[in-house]
């Protein structure tokens, strides 16, 4: 009565180039996500001139990376407060992402770094400003 497919269905044919594209498993994607954030603020660490600091998430980089991290080269010339606000957030992204591949020493790292950078934040604010 009906005449059987003779051509390879259009879905199964795309379910079968999923199998061929390789995927990563969700701690290699927090691992790549924690070293972006971790990079990122090393920059900045680098261009506040923090030496220690940078060395401490430099090596946390490397951890992760399995190779050392490419350093901040030259300066934006932005001004500190707008340097410490912009390592303060990303120090907060590194220690959600720390927090949920339960990495212990970058959680610890991120959060010192909030805290360094708050209290920066803290001292370069003029009495009575928000």
């Amino acid at each position: 009565m009906y005449e059987p497919i003779r051509t390879k269905s259009v879905h199964r044919t795309a379910d079968d180039a999923q199998d061929r594209i390789p995927h990563r498993s969700r701690e290699e994607e927090l691992d790549i996500q924690l070293a972006g954030h971790l990079a990122a603020l090393l920059a900045v660490t680098d261009e506040l001139g923090d030496t220690t600091a940078a060395e401490h998430i430099a090596q946390q980089v490397a951890r992760l990376r399995g190779a050392p991290p490419a350093r901040h080269a030259g300066l934006t010339g932005a001004d500190p407060v707008t340097l410490h606000r912009r390592a303060h957030a990303l120090a907060g992204r590194a220690l959600v992402v720390a927090a949920s591949r339960a990495d212990t020493a970058a959680a610890i790292l991120a959060a010192e770094r909030m805290d360094a950078h708050t209290a920066a934040l803290d001292e370069l604010r003029p009495v009575g400003a928000l």
